[in-house]
């Protein structure tokens, strides 16, 4: 221990030294490096808050001024409040005679002097850890002694040094007791907390290099490594008020309200890294520490799960165990499959209250209990491993299971299985953790139909924390120990060799989408080597140590950018796992597409290699559901490639193209944390997941562009399935639904500046573009149409074709011009001629409402004749062409009977309804797309159909499978079901039931899905028995509570004898009764299977019968019967009588398509209600016959 003392042999001379916050200033002495903190006058002094006093020191602290940091908006990250602050001379190393005024401030950590009380950052800081004693060494003057310094301060009088000794001494106390409190262990003096990054930086200015380490939420500065590891510093740069930027290739600038603070690294690759560090930072000290706090509770989660590290602040949700950053970036490069990492403190929309409590009954303790069983003590982590021991024993751990404790029930799956089951109902979360990491399955088949899975069983047993635990395990990867490497992690075999060599231009690699234009100077020239799975670039061709290394292994996308996107003409970009983005740049096209193919071929695996066969715009990875997996995500292989996405899965080597401008949807579900692009074709739904948020973006970014119009002509606009741009679908549509009777539709003009709006949005993405009532009118939408045709810019007949059009207008035989006009349509391009048909075919129906809309065929003409052919009206002949074409539409585009006998019967609906909603003052959207689910009502089941008025329940059913590819076997009756949620009910529409009149009516509760209807072949067998075409009995009948009239006491059912016909359903009293008390036309009535559970129905096989009057007034009954068997037939009778005895399709056109042996289960969506003897003969009846049990009721 030393004691600062002035050196008399030194004479005083002026240095002059740059400081953080001035260009330089005048020291004294001969060796500015010996000199103690005057070599770094010029730092800037900085304070802290004074709010939040300690209560014991009170007394002792003046009125102080108000903290710059203060007065930043939203204020600084909660700090240590100062217990004392003022005014005092300080002794330097020079002598005791040489004094310097400093402003100094003491906390509960630190004690630091100031230039001024103005300063924003300290010249000098000395933890209170480090503090040894206080003493006073004469008049007004007192030393602070630490291990290795010793500071001199004086103060004004004596009892303001007793003031500051007493401050202090208390301070060293206080701080003590906490230490021992918190069973931390300090190393050095510096404290508990390693640092993020430490090392040796350039600041503009000094001479010699500074030591800087970043800490938590802080940057902190040291004069060198030795005092670093003392831990009396320089100052604290407190991140919440910091922003980092890039300068060139070994700078970067950390900038300050106070001071911009110019740093250079030794190479890009450290500046990357130090630049990483101070995001980090940053994202730390603008973070929450609310439900770190409330996780932390659970004494285990105090401490890394892996590593032991104090205060984790990382978690791995599917793992459920609390983690430190070390440990946590490590966790990210095992992959989603194996540990989805999440922060306490920034991810705040992930922490639910359910997975909060989670992480307290299961946590570290249980978590470590079972994958950290057998770890030897050799191979355990501490808080000081290298990243690559943390690596090695991660991968052995979670990946390989290698320290796991073995479940009793191992290598016996459907042992496993069974156990998983039983253990949701329970609140044994430990067990359920040991199953799924023993390899049970997360989504294995139950037994019980009503609950299939493990989480349907927890959510049916009311387990919130096992239903937590299931979701966030639904794409865990079991754990193996003969999984394979890192480096072949996704790949069942080696990746081909590929070698290649040459300069590449490269920019600082970043951890977000670029969205700015990169110039040609933040470009590095660099040597490139791609070898043995490693793109390695160096500083030059001589270089020997890599600058950095980018391992193909761990490349998730390559996407080739635009010409000119950036400050070299051909840039291509790497994505990898560990979220980041690098930018490669040449001038010479051939060079730049050798890069990429080499780089492609090291990355791609051999399932995928026919996704190179062509030059793509983007390639990569990424976590997707399709076709029947739907259960568990799986690794798809995509390349795009203009409007085209390539696709390749791991069930399936054939490569499957998806047309993005022929989509029928594109969206995204979820929340911003778990984003799922959903595209759905004709036949086929995908989802693509978010895992990793960084080339995900970037993905759903080029998708859009690739899905929207390409440009005005009328190929290159977003097209349906029939080649018809989806903009003249929508805006066709809307005027079919609320236009066909507007008096005027087309003739009037709508304003202007609505319609350019619709317009411009409709080009952008008419995909996305939902046409509604009462948002847009009828005459902005047709102005939007005919402006979009008359400003194609080849017109709709071509300039080629457009002249013979108007020629063939003058010929005089009338079956003459029909032929030519055929002849001409087959000539033009293939979408030209269907928008031309779609067109005309509205056109035909809106003439078809002349006495309304006074819009006649001659009419009609006038309007689109100069519109289509891009005249200025003075040619008639334009019109000639558009009135023939109405008037002999069904012989010119070949209509069938049956087209235009839907066509007709669509519109009639139409129109019917819009009558009937006007007189009950509802009015409908004119784009009419449906939701329907396919077996249950989840996310990944969902589908989204365009319900046109002809549109029959079979058509739908046939639809959604087609699109989904699910076969259909003999005797598989799918059928499309109304379910309504809130009366906990659900009714099988009849085949051909017209779909569009039961969308309008779905309420906010109700939706349609699609599933097999498991009680059908029953029924059929009972119909094809019956004699007669009467059914009658004793039922339980129940009112609905809002109607009165018919004598009956409330609140339960009562028995009653039914009587239903070909015509009516009938009520009597008893057997005996001659006159009904009440009497239904059967035709009117809706008969939904199940009665809603509040009812309290005396048994589980029950219906709701729903009357709707003239007046549009519901009137609802409820029945029960009182064996299933009785349920059955009764229904089967409602729908004979309802249907003429066409129950079911006789045409086998459901049965004809090959059949995979897949099972596709069926959920019910309305449980089995009753006492318990009712549920055991439920139970009996389904051992006994599966086939004829209604299990939706």
């Amino acid at each position: 221990m030393t004691k600062e003392e002035p050196l008399p042999s030194r004479v005083p001379r002026a240095v002059r030294v740059a400081s953080l916050l001035s260009e330089g200033e005048e020291l004294s002495g001969d060796d500015a490096e010996d000199e103690d903190d005057h070599a770094y006058e010029g730092i800037p002094n900085g304070g802290w808050p004074t709010s939040g006093l300690n209560p014991p020191l009170r007394s002792l602290i003046p009125d102080l001024p108000l903290h710059p940091m203060d007065e930043l908006p939203g204020g600084p990250t909660p700090i240590t409040p100062v217990i004392k602050a003022g005014w005092l001379d300080k002794n330097p190393p020079q002598g005791s005679y040489i004094y310097q005024k400093r402003w100094v401030r003491l906390d509960a950590d630190y004690l630091r002097y100031f230039d001024s009380n103005k300063d924003a950052y300290s010249k000098r800081f000395v933890p209170v850890a480090c503090i040894c004693r206080v003493a006073p060494i004469g008049d007004q003057k007192f030393e602070v002694i630490t291990n290795n310094r010793t500071f001199a301060f004086r103060a004004e009088s004596d009892v303001e040094r007793n003031e500051w000794m007493q401050a202090l001494q208390q301070a060293v106390v206080e701080h003590r007791a906490r230490f021992r409190l918190s069973s931390a262990s300090v190393l050095g003096v510096r404290g508990s907390e390693q640092p993020d990054r430490a090392g040796s930086l350039e600041l503009r200015g000094f001479k010699n290099k500074l030591y800087v380490a970043v800490t938590g939420d802080k940057v902190q500065l040291y004069k060198n490594m030795e005092e670093f590891h003392l831990g009396i510093g320089i100052t604290l740069i407190d991140m919440n008020v910091g922003n980092v930027k890039e300068v060139d290739r070994r700078s970067f600038d950390l900038t300050t309200p106070y001071r911009i603070f110019s740093f250079s690294a030794d190479s890009e690759l450290e500046k990357e890294q130090w630049l990483e560090a101070m995001q980090g930072a940053i994202a730390e000290a603008l973070s929450t520490s609310e439900v770190a706090e409330r996780i932390w509770a659970a004494a285990p989660n105090r401490f890394c799960a892996d590593c032991g590290a104090a205060q984790p602040d990382w978690a791995s949700i599917n793992l459920c165990i609390v983690i430190c950053k070390r440990c946590a970036g490590e966790h990210r490069g095992l992959g989603a499959g194996v540990s989805k990492v999440r922060s306490l403190k920034m991810d705040r929309k992930v922490w639910t209250e359910a997975l909060i409590q989670l992480f307290l009954h299961l946590g570290n303790g249980p978590g470590n209990h079972f994958w950290a069983a057998n770890v030897p003590p050799s191979e355990a982590l501490e808080p000081s491993s290298s990243p690559g021991a943390r690596r090695y024993h991660l991968e052995a751990k979670y990946r390989e299971g290698k320290y796991r404790r073995y479940h009793p029930l191992f290598g016996n799956q459907e042992e496993l299985d069974k156990a998983l089951c039983a253990a949701v109902t329970t609140t044994d979360l430990a067990e359920t953790q040991a199953l799924l990491g023993c390899g049970a399955g997360v989504s294995c088949f139950s037994g019980d139909p009503a609950a299939p899975t493990p989480l349907a069983l927890a959510e049916q047993a009311g387990q919130t924390l096992q239903m937590e635990f299931l979701r966030n395990n639904q794409s865990t990867e079991v754990p193996r120990l003969d999984s394979v490497k890192p480096l072949e992690k996704h790949y069942s075999v080696t990746l081909p060799t590929v070698s290649h060599s040459g300069f590449l231009y490269k920019t600082a690699s970043a951890g977000k989408p670029l969205q700015d234009r990169r110039a040609r100077e933040e470009f590095s020239r660099r040597w490139c080597v791609l070898s043995d799975g490693v793109l390695s670039y160096y500083e030059n061709e001589r270089a020997v140590t890599p600058n950095g290394e980018i391992r193909a292994s761990e490349i998730v996308c390559l996407a080739v950018s635009p010409l000119d996107t950036h400050g070299f003409e051909h840039t291509f970009e790497v994505y990898t796992e560990g979220e980041r983005l690098y930018l490669f740049g040449l001038e010479n096209a051939e060079l730049a597409h050798e890069w990429v193919k080499c780089i492609a071929k090291a990355f791609v695996p051999p399932l995928a290699e026919d996704l190179l066969a062509r030059d793509f715009e983007r390639l990569g990875r990424l976590p997707c559901k399709a076709g029947l997996s739907l259960q568990q995500a799986q690794e798809g292989w995509f390349a795009l490639t203009g409007s085209e996405l390539r696709a390749v899965f791991p069930e399936g080597p054939w490569e499957e193209p998806l047309q993005l401008r022929r989509l029928q949807e594109l969206s995204i579900q979820g929340d911003s944390e778990n984003q799922v692009l959903v595209l759905v074709e004709r036949r086929r739904t995908l989802y693509i997941q978010g895992e990793r948020r960084l080339d995900f973006m970037a993905w759903l970014g080029v998708i859009q562009k690739a899905a929207a119009s390409l440009g005005d002509t009328l190929s290159e606009q977003q097209l349906g399935d029939s080649d018809i741009p989806v903009i003249v679908y929508r805006c066709v549509d809307y005027i079919t639904q609320c236009g066909l009777t507007s008096e005027g539709i087309y003739r009037k003009c709508g304003q202007t500046s609505k319609t350019q709006r619709l317009l411009d949005s409709l080009r952008q993405d008419a995909r996305s573009v939902h046409l509604k009532e009462g948002e847009q009118h009828v005459d902005d939408v047709s102005s939007a149409l005919k402006r979009f045709l008359r400003d194609l810019p080849d017109g709709l007949f071509t300039r080629a074709q457009r002249l013979a059009w108007l020629e063939a207008s003058e010929i005089e035989d009338e079956e003459e011009k029909i032929s030519r006009y055929r002849e001409l349509l087959v000539h033009l391009p293939p979408v030209n001629r269907a928008t031309v048909k779609a067109l005309i075919s509205h056109l035909y129906c809106v003439q078809c409402f002349s006495d309304t809309n006074q819009m006649n065929t001659h009419n009609l003409a006038i309007v689109f004749g100069p519109t289509l052919f891009q005249t200025d009206g003075q040619d008639y002949k334009a019109g000639k062409v558009v009135e023939d074409l109405i008037n002999h539409y069904v012989v010119v585009f070949s209509v069938d009977e049956e087209e235009l006998r839907k066509q007709r019967e669509e519109v009639t609906a139409i129109v019917k309804m819009r009558v009937a909603g006007t007189a009950s003052g509802t009015q409908h959207a004119g784009d009419f797309i449906c939701t329907v689910y396919l077996e249950e009502k989840k996310v990944e089941t969902e589908q989204h159909v365009k319900i046109p008025a002809s549109m029959t329940a079979e058509e739908l059913t046939l639809e959604i499978l087609d699109r989904r590819n699910v076969s259909i076997r003999e005797k598989d009756y799918w059928t499309c079901f109304e379910v309504n949620e809130k009366e906990e009910a659900e009714r099988p529409l009849h085949f051909a039931e017209k779909v569009l009149p039961i969308v309008h009516g779905l309420g906010i509760d109700s939706h349609l899905v699609v599933k097999k209807c498991q009680s059908m072949e029953a029924m059929l067998l009972y119909l094809a028995s019956r004699v007669g075409d009467t059914k009658h009995g004793m039922m339980k009948f129940r009112e609905d509570r809002s109607l009165l009239g018919l004598g009956l006491p409330s609140g339960g059912f009562h028995d009653r004898y039914f009587i239903l016909n070909s015509s009516c359903l009938r009520l009597y009293k008893e057997v005996r009764s001659h006159r009904p008390e009440k009497e239904w036309p059967v035709k009117s009535l809706k008969v939904y299977l199940g009665v809603k559970k509040k009812l309290r129905p005396p048994t589980c096989w029950g219906f709701t019968v729903v009357h709707e009057t003239e007046k549009h007034e519901k009137q609802q009954w409820y029945l029960c019967c009182d064996t299933q068997m009785e349920l059955r037939e009764w229904f089967a009778t409602f729908l004979s009588v309802q249907h003429d005895g066409l129950v079911w399709p006789s045409e086998p056109s459901r049965v004809s398509r090959a059949v995979p042996e897949v099972r596709m289960g069926s959920v019910s969506l309305i449980p089995l209600r009753g006492s318990e003897n009712e549920m055991r003969r439920s139970v009996a009846a389904f051992t006994a016959d599966p086939l004829s049990l209604l299990r939706h009721v």
